[in-house]
């Protein structure tokens, strides 16, 4: 038996033992907890409010997406060298994803040029936004511990993205962005009509164009609620195969039981999800602006 193998089965007979130990000392019964209420993980309460603009957590986890989005981008600016090190050759292979993967893989040359500081900069900015989203920052002010005579937040995981406005805010600034740059090329009537596929003429066109501004209005969708959805999703499930399933049901012994499942799903949604999700809300980003300006719709 291979090394390898032992250690495998040594950590699946630890796993069934604290089962068992669980099952016995704990028991089965279930004792359903009312007073916990796991949509309050995401409610957003200010911690305090300069005029009308209010200071909570979603605040601070965009603040720190911003703050690491401008230190990469000023990082690839000035610190290239001709013999790049470890940092500076994983660097280099983000912004070779981000130049040509997802820039100049949906529009020329000349447009990649200059949309790729805003594609890269939305790309670096939700990554960010959701890898810092795992992990366990002292924010959750209804809930707080004693640490040496002071009352601290007790932490928890939070993701900006898992909040609609965000991702809808994001969406709506390439929604302007695609529309004004096909303006700008064709016109507005020129753009108006080149939403009409080649081909379609007489009055087929009216039903078409109707379907073709719905379709335009639902990128809106297709690029906020994908991101949303998919946070908000991962974070809930963390939380409940994490333990909250088990505090709900007031069985200790299942929290034993799933917890493996909830590292290895938080380990997926960082390891894939996270980057999975920034990578395809920038690519239809570049897709729609380099759609906008071709000549067929």
């Amino acid at each position: 038996m291979s090394q390898t193998r032992k250690i495998l089965y040594s950590i699946l007979g630890i796993y069934l033992l604290l089962i068992v130990l669980a099952v016995l000392f704990t028991g089965w019964s279930r004792n359903d907890n009312t007073e916990f209420l796991p949509q309050n993980e995401f409610k957003l309460i200010d911690w305090f409010s300069i005029g009308p603009l209010g200071f909570n957590k979603a605040v601070l986890y965009l603040l720190i997406a911003a703050a690491l989005t401008m230190w990469t981008m000023v990082y690839v600016a000035r610190r290239m060298q001709a013999r790049p090190n470890r940092t500076q050759t994983a660097v280099e292979t983000l912004y070779g994803l981000m130049r040509d993967n997802i820039t100049r893989g949906n529009m020329d040359d000349k447009m990649a040029a200059k949309w790729f500081p805003f594609i890269g900069a939305l790309f670096l900015f939700i990554w960010y936004s959701n890898l810092i989203g795992f992990i366990p920052l002292p924010t959750n002010t209804e809930e707080k511990f004693n640490l040496f005579g002071a009352n601290v937040p007790s932490f928890a995981i939070y993701a900006a993205t898992a909040n609609l406005s965000v991702p809808l805010v994001l969406a709506l600034i390439v929604f302007i962005a695609f529309v004004a740059e096909g303006v700008r090329a064709k016109g507005p009537i020129g753009y108006l009509k080149s939403l009409i596929p080649a081909g379609i003429h007489g009055p087929a066109a009216i039903p078409i164009f109707l379907l073709e501004v719905a379709s335009t209005f639902m990128r809106l969708l297709s690029l906020s609620v994908r991101l949303f959805a998919n946070m908000l999703a991962g974070h809930l499930i963390i939380l409940f195969m994490a333990g909250g399933l088990a505090v709900l049901l007031g069985i200790t012994a299942l929290g034993v039981i799933i917890l493996p499942f909830g590292i290895a799903i938080y380990l997926f949604e960082v390891g894939l999800v996270a980057t999975l999700q920034a990578f395809i809300f920038a690519t239809l980003s570049a897709i729609y602006l380099g759609g906008s300006v071709a000549e067929s719709h």
